[in-house]
């Protein structure tokens, strides 16, 4: 079991409600129930009694209690001594942040960056992808999810995920989209992000690589207002593949054929900064968070695929 499960736990219980722990917490409430489920079936008992009143410690929860508690408090008390004993990683850092912030772990890894490195105040700031590596780049920005290529040697990353991006058109298009070929598609009503983003660069690699381009573009500054505008009917998009199977499922949207394109979700920064005590300790807590093996790597990666 890790600690921050067992501090979700203290958590939970001392508010009584998910909502009202989550937001203590910084995590969003599918993450938390995640994580006290995760202990549950680690420790083999019901932590909790769930109802539409909240969450109230069973017998066996109230026991377990006091016991976290202990560890909580022991575990404190060993950090408050290597601190001591070695000098602590503090001052503060800029960091971007890209897509929604359940789907880069924006919540656990704050979580868990407070945990460690009380003392390094970390700031964020909601930027467009493209947009994250030039600031990155000109050392607007000290770290930044991103996600795309990385092709300049000042900078470089831990890789965290792939993506996947498949395209998308209102649900009441279906039949008019199902036999269109790829100059169709462009005549359509196409939603994009501004040019400077990775979401654009994949879409326009895409419509480059069949000859085409869209004849009208909608333009909107975020995904979630691009998925939005889809969903309302106004146009197509590239819509990232998790939350485009769910909009499918509630009929929300349609596919059009099995077209896409994959990208890379990056924590990048500049590489002259690799052993920047604050960079090697978000780096640390973000590869506990996303459970990699390499902790870093130093290399340019691939180009972002389409097909």
């Amino acid at each position: 079991m890790e600690l921050y499960q067992l501090r979700s736990f203290l958590a939970v219980a001392e508010a009584g409600n998910l909502t009202r722990a989550a937001e203590k917490l910084h995590l969003s409430q599918p993450a938390l129930s995640a994580q006290i489920r995760s202990l549950e079936d680690e420790l083999e008992v019901t932590l909790f009694e769930r109802s539409s009143g909240g969450m109230t410690p069973t017998a066996a929860g109230r026991r377990l209690l006091a016991a976290t508690e202990k560890v909580l408090a022991a575990a404190q008390s060993l950090r408050s001594e290597a601190r001591a004993l070695k000098g602590e990683v503090a001052g503060a850092v800029t960091v971007g942040t890209v897509s929604d912030p359940a789907f880069i772990r924006l919540g656990e890894f704050m979580a868990a960056a407070v945990e460690r490195y009380p003392l390094l105040q970390v700031e964020l700031h909601h930027v467009i992808s493209g947009d994250a590596f030039e600031r990155v780049r000109d050392g607007a920005l000290d770290a930044s999810f991103y996600y795309g290529e990385l092709v300049h040697p000042n900078v470089v990353g831990l890789a965290l995920r792939e993506i996947t991006y498949r395209v998308v058109a209102p649900a009441a298009w279906s039949t008019r989209v199902a036999a269109a070929d790829w100059g169709e598609i462009a005549a359509l009503p196409w939603i994009m992000t501004p040019s400077i983003s990775t979401h654009n660069h994949l879409a326009t690699t895409l419509f480059r690589s069949h000859g085409v381009h869209p004849t009208k573009v909608v333009e909107a500054d975020h995904e979630a207002v691009v998925s939005n505008l889809v969903v309302s009917g106004l146009g197509l998009a590239l819509m990232r593949q998790d939350l485009a199977l769910e909009k499918a499922a509630e009929g929300e949207v349609c596919f059009w054929q099995d077209v896409g394109a994959t990208t890379t979700l990056w924590f990048i920064y500049a590489a002259d900064r690799s052993n920047d005590p604050a960079i090697v300790a978000l780096v640390d807590v973000l590869s506990a968070t996303w459970q990699l093996r390499n902790r870093r790597s130093d290399k340019t990666p691939s180009s972002a695929k389409a097909r």
